[in-house]
């Protein structure tokens, strides 16, 4: 049969390389069970000994009326008016102002989270927060110092401890609980708090004061501030911890450090006019005194009492003219107050004071817009510097905007004083008709006048001030809180079941990267894998054997080994099936030495004998002979006696192997000096001839091709040729020579065997001729071992 059409392999070939992948893991299964004990014990140390993160959150609202944001209750409705209770707060900048320093900061300084109390712990200290049984007080006498230290303190009772440095383990002293020590930042002493209890007698503890740039820069990393979803006006702001209330504190104090400063910013303003009114209130009390204090003198020195019983005729005419004046009189007032401030005021801080009564619209939005923009310069400078462009440009238009202010008010003071004159003048043409009335009349409606004006002004000054009072009460922070900082008290961090299924992974991992690598960098022949990629036929392989035996296959052997030379003479009767009827001469060889070929010669020509066959065995490896040893057979004439001697025959040196009838044996006989020039004798043409005349099967022992060119010079005499490949010992780079050899067509009918496959490697195929799983039957069937053996074994 020609080779070209011939295999042995099954169809699915990408199913076998998927085998021999998951068969090389399963044969290496006990490491990948240390690697998994291995792997999964880290784990398990990871998440006993690393530090437990708990969770806190907290919801908050922000008031937004563009955003659809909560709006103004109806019972605080009727003090928009006063400007206050409007909120147009964008929700990207609350999230900003939430993760300041500067609102952080207050976090820190009141909730003190500078310094951190641990206790003893196997072998991790755990932090205490509020159940700490010591605190620490200390004083910085030196104010280019900043405070900052580690110390450990062993309780000896509740009066006295042992304090130690915490990061050389120096001893510093024995001290009493609330005395002051000395430190590098100045003082600082440890209390016992409420906490303490005999229990914590001659354990250490550590107290460590850390800078507030640390603790800011870490709380502003670790705490989460972003909103509920994209339509929404909710923020939702977290934080992990060691302790979970220390967790849910640091959120709800900085919810209300949030709050605060949102409530400073609206009260600036209103503040700010409540002083201006107060300081008005003042001077206006003054002069209404004086005035006052004047008409009692006036009555007391003229005797006067019901002066305007008697000239209420002639003010009944005035009345209304009196009137307009008082009221132009108050406006020109106010504008003076509003100029004068505005002249001891000019810094860019400086808010002007609204809402005092001026009648001009246009004025009164002036100053409102300026006030707008210094609270808005105010807000930005809390989170960059002057030289802000955007600073810079508020600058200007405060420049603008206050000049404008100025050159109105002018104007304003300068359309009152003339409005007063006029009606002064109206005034004294009514003065003017009432000749009549006596002077003092005259002189106490003037001193009357001015009495009217300093009421009306401080009448009017302190409904303002109740005004201002009120917007100061009813102002409401930016953000409502839906739910309060809350942890449930479970652990976030480590995540056993990642940390868990992770290890379990890297377990698995590790022995198969190890394994990849070792394919890698091996170069020997394992099994067929290695074959197919040089294109060679495959013939089949012959598993290890522990047997020391040479020749193995014997007369109702059932062993594994047995069954695999079985099945490997049927594929070499396959293989030479284009000579059924007649002789069949079939060469054994290999790369190099000790291939185990005179192994499977020996042991294949047994195989044919037992099947009936009569079988000649000829020994051709002149340079290493092994099949007289492997049957324990003395040394005698072969091969080279005959080609040498002309007087001998081949019957003289053709013997029976024990215990067989139909093999007999051709040896090499004694090691020549000159092996290649003797297969090159014509007598080897006659030796084949007489073979392929007398025997069924002619199996030839040769040899290996890799280093000697003997069996080149006899392969025309092959009708097949058994390639031997030894497996864990032949380098895969050799297969080259074999894989030439075939292309050129130098070895007639050639295929490959695989030799010593050891499929509890986990190479090669299981299925080939079913050795691999063992008959279990037979005199040489294997005793498979108990399970515990085997496991100790391994």
């Amino acid at each position: 049969m020609e080779l070209e059409q011939y295999s042995f392999s099954v169809d699915e070939k990408d199913e076998n390389n998927l085998k021999d992948l998951f068969l090389r893991y399963l044969y290496n299964w006990k490491w990948f069970l240390l690697s998994l004990i291995f792997s999964i014990g880290l784990g398990f140390v990871y998440v006993r000994y690393q530090t437990k993160l708990f969770e806190a959150k907290a919801t908050i609202l922000i008031k937004d009326d563009k955003k659809g944001g909560l709006g103004v209750s109806d019972e605080l409705a009727a003090f928009e008016d006063l400007g206050i209770l409007k909120s147009n707060k964008n929700i990207d900048n609350e999230i900003e102002i939430l993760k300041s320093r500067f609102l952080m900061s207050k976090v820190v300084d009141e909730l003190k989270l500078n310094t951190t109390y641990y206790s003893y712990g196997r072998p991790i200290e755990h932090e205490r927060y509020s159940n700490a049984p010591i605190l620490a007080e200390y004083i910085i006498t030196d104010s280019t110092m900043i405070a900052e230290g580690n110390w450990i303190l062993n309780f000896s009772d509740n009066q006295k401890y042992e304090l130690k440095n915490g990061e050389t383990n120096e001893f510093i002293g024995n001290f009493s609980f609330g005395e002051y020590i000395k430190t590098n930042f100045g003082k600082i002493k440890f209390t016992i708090t409420k906490h303490y209890n005999q229990s914590y007698l001659n354990l250490p503890f550590r107290v460590i004061i850390q800078t507030n740039e640390k603790i800011i820069n870490n709380y502003l990393e670790e705490v989460k501030v972003s909103p509920v979803n994209k339509t929404s006006n909710a923020i939702t702001i977290s934080l992990r911890d060691a302790v979970a209330q220390k967790a849910t504190d640091v959120i709800d104090n900085l919810i209300k450090q949030h709050n605060l400063d949102a409530v400073a910013d609206k009260n600036q303003v209103s503040q700010n006019t409540a002083n201006f009114i107060n300081e008005r209130i003042k001077f206006i009390t003054s002069e209404l005194s004086d005035v006052e204090g004047e008409a009692e003198s006036y009555k007391s020195k003229y005797k006067l009492t019901d002066v305007e019983s008697e000239a209420k005729q002639f003010l009944i005419t005035s009345s209304e003219s009196e009137m307009s004046l008082l009221e132009a009189t108050t406006q020109v007032r106010i504008a003076e107050f509003v100029n004068e401030y505005l002249q001891k005021h000019d810094l860019p801080s400086d808010l002007i004071p609204t809402n005092l009564g001026l009648n001009d619209p246009a004025l009164a939005l002036q100053i409102g817009e300026y006030n707008k923009l210094i609270l808005e310069r105010s807000r930005l400078i809390k989170n960059s510097g002057e030289k802000n462009p955007v600073v810079q440009n508020i600058d200007n238009q405060l420049v603008g905007t206050r000049a404008s202010i100025k050159e109105s008010l002018t104007n304003l003071l300068h359309t009152l004083r003339i409005k007063a004159k006029e009606i002064e003048k109206k005034e004294n043409e009514i003065n003017a008709k009432i000749g009549n009335v006596p002077k003092y009349e005259r002189e106490y409606r003037t001193i009357q006048r001015q009495q009217q004006i300093k009421e009306a002004l401080y009448l009017y000054l302190l409904q303002k001030r109740e005004e201002t009072n009120i917007a100061l009460a009813v102002t409401v922070a930016n953000a409502k809180i839906i739910d309060k900082a809350y942890s449930n008290g479970e652990a976030v961090a480590p995540k056993k079941q990642i940390i868990y299924l992770s290890s379990f992974l890297i377990g698995l991992i590790i022995p198969i990267i190890v394994l990849y690598i070792l394919d890698l960098l091996d170069t020997k022949v394992h099994g067929k894998k290695e074959i197919d990629a040089v294109k060679i036929p495959y013939l089949g392989d012959i598993p290890l054997t522990k047997s020391k035996e040479k020749l193995v296959v014997i007369e109702n052997d059932r062993s594994n080994i047995a069954e695999a030379f079985r099945l490997l003479r049927s594929n070499v009767d396959f293989i030479t099936s284009n000579h059924k009827g007649q002789s069949r001469t079939v060469f054994v060889t290999s790369t190099i030495g000790k291939e185990g070929k005179s192994f499977i010669a020996l042991n294949l020509a047994a195989s044919f004998a037992l099947s009936g066959k009569k079988v000649l065995l000829i020994g051709t490896d002149l340079r290493a002979p092994k099949i007289l040893s492997y049957l324990n057979i003395s040394e005698r004439k072969g091969l080279t006696n005959y080609i040498v001697e002309q007087d001998l025959n081949l019957n003289d040196i053709i013997f029976k192997a024990p215990n067989f009838n139909t093999l007999d044996i051709l040896p090499s006989g004694p090691i020549p000096p000159n092996p290649a020039e003797l297969l090159l004798s014509p007598k080897v043409k006659d030796i084949f001839d007489f073979a392929k005349t007398n025997y069924d099967y002619v199996i030839v022992d040769t040899a290996p091709v890799g280093l000697v060119a003997d069996t080149l010079l006899i392969a025309e005499n092959a009708d097949a040729t058994v390639f031997v490949a030894r497996a864990n010992y032949l380098d895969k780079r050799l297969l080259r020579i074999a894989e030439s050899l075939n292309k050129e067509k130098r070895l007639t009918n050639m295929a490959c065997l695989i030799n010593g496959a050891d499929y509890k490697n986990g190479y090669g195929y299981g299925y080939g001729y079913g050795y691999g799983y063992g008959y279990g039957y037979g005199e040489g069937s294997t005793k498979i071992e108990p399970l515990w053996k085997r496991l100790l074994k391994a």
